[in-house]
């Protein structure tokens, strides 16, 4: 009889990624090596391409544009100053961020309060409403109700703020 070669038994998770090994010991150092030599430069590459939202720095660029009352969400920043888009979209980045932050129950809005926070009539609103939504910046449930999507926060903080804060300073 021959003795049974000893095995190395190995679990590693590195976020979503699980992987099991049991091999003997100079294969268990061999397949550990192939694991981080191929799939984490992988998962690196596509953290740096995912597009995350980070809450503190919205927060913080956000300081004076909005603002949360018992009554709900408030743009601080004069309607005559901005665009129908610009108050549209920062309603929603309002929204979305008194969500996160637990000041507001829901993460959208209803037509009929962006329409009445717009003021402006129906058609104004849905026509901007679908401009906003056709570029991606902004999401229909099925209830006619908007949110922002990641993209739109992400442009929101790239272009669309510095041009709203420089506007009003």
């Amino acid at each position: 009889m021959t003795p049974k070669a000893e095995k190395v038994e190995v679990q590693i998770k590195y976020k979503d990624l699980q992987q099991s090994f049991s091999a003997p010991p100079e294969e268990t150092w061999f397949l550990l090596s192939k694991f981080f030599n191929q799939f984490l430069p992988s998962f690196e590459i596509v953290n740096r391409l995912k597009l995350s939202v980070d809450l503190e720095a919205l927060a913080k660029d956000c300081e004076g544009l909005v603002g949360f009352s018992e009554e709900g969400l408030n743009l601080l920043v004069p309607k005559n100053k901005l665009t129908d888009n610009e108050t549209l979209l920062l309603l929603l980045l309002a929204s979305y961020l008194g969500k996160k932050l637990g000041l507001m129950e829901k993460l959208t809005l209803p037509r009929e309060l962006l329409q009445a926070k717009l003021g402006k009539n129906g058609k104004i609103t849905s026509t901007r409403l679908g401009e906003l939504a056709k570029n991606d910046l902004i999401s229909k449930t099925s209830g006619d109700e908007y949110h922002i999507t990641t993209f739109g926060i992400i442009q929101m903080q790239k272009e669309i703020i510095p041009k709203i804060k420089a506007k009003n300073d």
